[in-house]
C-alpha cells in the first residue's frame, strides 16, 4: 500500500512536471497569444492537467497496481493533452498574425478558437451576399485551415434583434451558408463544416443603439478538437 501510495504521488508530479516541460514555442509573444495571464502555456496547462486526470484515472482503473496505472495514465492522457495544447498555439499563433489589419478577432478559450467577425466587413444590409472587403479575410482563414486541418469548423450567423425573427434567422443561417460554401471552394475539406444561424440570439452588445447593433450583426467561426483525433505531431509550417 505505501508503495502504490508514493507511486501515485510520483505520477502525479510527473504528469504535472511534463505538462510545465512541453515545449512552448510562443514564450516571448504576449499573453493574449500563447500563454495564460499566470505565465504559463496552454500547452503546458492542457498536459499537466489533463496528465493529473489521466494518473487517477489509472489508478482507479488498475486495482491489482494501483502505482503501474497511475504511471501509464498520466503519461497516455498527458501526451495527448499536451498535444492538442501545442497545435492550438501554434493554431491561435498563425490566425492572429493572418488576421492582423482585417478587422477579423481572434479569441481562445480553453480547447477552443473563435473567430469574430463584423458586420461591417462581411455582409451588406439584409444581404447574404458576401462583401467584397470580406474576400482577403476569408481567403487567410482558407489558406490557414488547410495548413492545420485538424479542427472542426462551425460556423455561425446573428443579427441585430431589428426586424421579424423569423426573417433573421433565416438571413443568419444563410449568412453562414455564405462563408461555408466560400471556404470550400478554396479548397477547405467541407466535411469539417458546419453551419447555422442564431438570428437575433446570444447578442454581445445592446440593440438600443447602432453600434451595438453592428456588433450583433456578425459571423463566428468556431475551431473545436476532432474527438479521438491524435494531436502529439503539430502540422508543419509551409515553406517560405
Amino acid at each position: 500500500m505505501f508503495t502504490s501510495s508514493r507511486l501515485i504521488i510520483s505520477a502525479a508530479a510527473v504528469a504535472l512536471l511534463a505538462g510545465c516541460a512541453s515545449p512552448n514555442p510562443y514564450a516571448n509573444q504576449d499573453q493574449g497569444q500563447a500563454q495564460n495571464s499566470g505565465g504559463v502555456s496552454k500547452t503546458a496547462k492542457y498536459g499537466g492537467i489533463g496528465a493529473l486526470a489521466g494518473a487517477l484515472a489509472g489508478a482507479a482503473i488498475d486495482h491489482g497496481n494501483r502505482g503501474k496505472g497511475a504511471l501509464i495514465g498520466a503519461a497516455v492522457v498527458g501526451a495527448a493533452s499536451a498535444g492538442y495544447g501545442y497545435y492550438a498555439d501554434k493554431q491561435e499563433a498563425a490566425l492572429r498574425q493572418s488576421m492582423q489589419g482585417t478587422g477579423v478577432e481572434v479569441q481562445r478559450q480553453g480547447d477552443q478558437i473563435k473567430l469574430i467577425m463584423p458586420g461591417n466587413i462581411t455582409f451588406g444590409t439584409d444581404s447574404s451576399a458576401i462583401a467584397s472587403n470580406f474576400y482577403t479575410p476569408l481567403n487567410n482563414l482558407a489558406n490557414s485551415f488547410k495548413q492545420f486541418n485538424q479542427n472542426t469548423i462551425e460556423i455561425v450567423g446573428y443579427t441585430d434583434s431589428t426586424g421579424a425573427r423569423q426573417h433573421n434567422m433565416d438571413l443568419s443561417l444563410s449568412r453562414a451558408q455564405s462563408v461555408a460554401t466560400y471556404l470550400t471552394s478554396q479548397g477547405v475539406d467541407g466535411s469539417r463544416l458546419s453551419s447555422r444561424g442564431m438570428g437575433p440570439d446570444q447578442p454581445i452588445a445592446t440593440n438600443a443603439t447602432a453600434d451595438g447593433r453592428a456588433q450583433n450583426r456578425r459571423v463566428e467561426v468556431n475551431l473545436k478538437p476532432i474527438p479521438g483525433q491524435e494531436y502529439s505531431t503539430p502540422p508543419q509550417a509551409p515553406n517560405q
